[in-house]
């Protein structure tokens, strides 16, 4: 080997050893510069057309740069936290609540669909030739023992997010402060970004404009869109008065993502319950309008803000995003179906270098598909 494949061959190590050590460094702060990256695709356009307004040299046009991307720094990153933080003291207090309505009503009715539950269960017991007795199972102490965990583990979080404020309000500021240098030098910062990666310009610009995309449309198309049929079941549900609200109301939000059944695997089993419960007319109006007002929104918003940008069969969206949070948490929720499109993205890149067309089968002279 000479000498110049040895040192080849060093600077290689020493450059992965580098790097291995810059992602180490960086991966504390993964989640930071993730929300501040979305917050700014999200946010840029508003912030680009208050910059064209302002004197574009001199001093005095830096400073009241400098203060409009610190204010929208600081408003943003308010706006949302305060919307999380309202959001999560009455999720707790509503939960909290709605445990224990259902345990009491559940010792004040303890023959709550006995006669339903027994026909059932003899059913069952009957089709599996006796192998399965749901009657031995004691479905109601367990949902009391399901209940009762359920609290203590509500209080086990709370108490832990309490003391996980200080490490909470630093990550606030790294996002405002990271935020803030994004609207600043994002140009820079991306130039930067295309220098680093080992790839062909024009496939980084491709990529970049479609994680924007990516971006724009996961909001306007499936959050936005989820967001606004919770806030309309949410209406629905306090003029009804159904207990907890908000908290279906939030777990109504992720449902709109599960294709076919959407928003009605929550709505549905409400109005149900109203019926059995004895609420005939109030439960079959609560269905229709939560057909109406909640489903059929879904079918129209969505097709409007989408237009075909996404074009994703939407049981893929939703693995994505289950999968998505199972191994990045919260953060799982865009980069779920964010890597999912940048992955058929870039295998799209790699058929066009390489001149390849998935959509045609070629043959050779024997007939069989190359």
């Amino acid at each position: 080997m000479d000498g110049k494949n040895i040192q080849t061959g060093f600077f290689f190590l020493v450059f992965l050893l580098l790097f291995v050590g810059v992602i180490r460094i960086f991966t504390s702060f993964f989640t930071v510069f993730l929300w501040a990256t979305l917050l700014y695709i999200l946010v840029s356009p508003l912030y680009a057309t208050v910059i064209k307004k302002l004197p574009a040299n001199g001093r005095l046009g830096t400073l009241l740069r400098s203060i409009v991307a610190a204010l929208f720094a600081i408003l943003t990153v308010l706006l949302i936290i305060s919307l999380i933080v309202w959001i999560g003291i009455q999720l707790y207090h509503q939960m909290y609540g709605l445990i224990k309505d259902v345990r009491m009503y559940l010792a004040n009715h303890p023959d709550f669909l006995s006669d339903e539950f027994g026909q059932f269960s003899a059913l069952i017991k009957e089709v599996t030739l006796g192998q399965i007795d749901l009657d031995k199972l004691n479905i109601k102490n367990q949902v009391l023992s399901l209940l009762g965990n359920s609290s203590q583990r509500l209080l086990q979080y709370s108490t832990s997010l309490l003391n996980n404020l200080g490490a909470f309000l630093a990550g606030l500021a790294f996002l405002v402060f990271t935020l803030f240098f994004f609207f600043i030098d994002g140009a820079y910062l991306f130039n930067l970004l295309i220098k680093v990666i080992p790839i062909k310009k024009d496939y980084i610009m491709q990529l970049a404009a479609k994680f924007r995309e990516i971006t724009q449309n996961l909001f306007m198309g499936y959050i936005l869109v989820a967001l606004v049929q919770a806030c309309i079941a949410f209406i629905l549900f306090s003029i009804f008065r159904v207990q907890g609200a908000l908290v279906f109301s939030i777990i109504l939000f992720f449902c709109t993502f599960i294709p076919i059944i959407g928003a009605g695997a929550i709505w549905g089993p409400i109005g149900i319950f109203k019926i059995v419960t004895g609420d005939l007319i109030g439960g079959i109006v609560f269905l229709i309008l939560s057909g109406l007002l909640i489903s059929t929104l879904d079918n129209l918003l969505r097709p409007l803000f989408l237009k075909d940008r996404i074009n994703l069969h939407p049981l893929i969206i939703f693995f994505a995003i289950l999968g998505g949070v199972g191994v990045f948490g919260l953060n799982g929720l865009v980069l779920g179906p964010m890597i999912v499109i940048l992955f058929l993205t870039v295998l799209d890149l790699f058929f066009v270098e390489h001149g390849i067309n998935p959509e045609r089968n070629e043959t050779n002279s024997t007939g069989v598909s190359k």
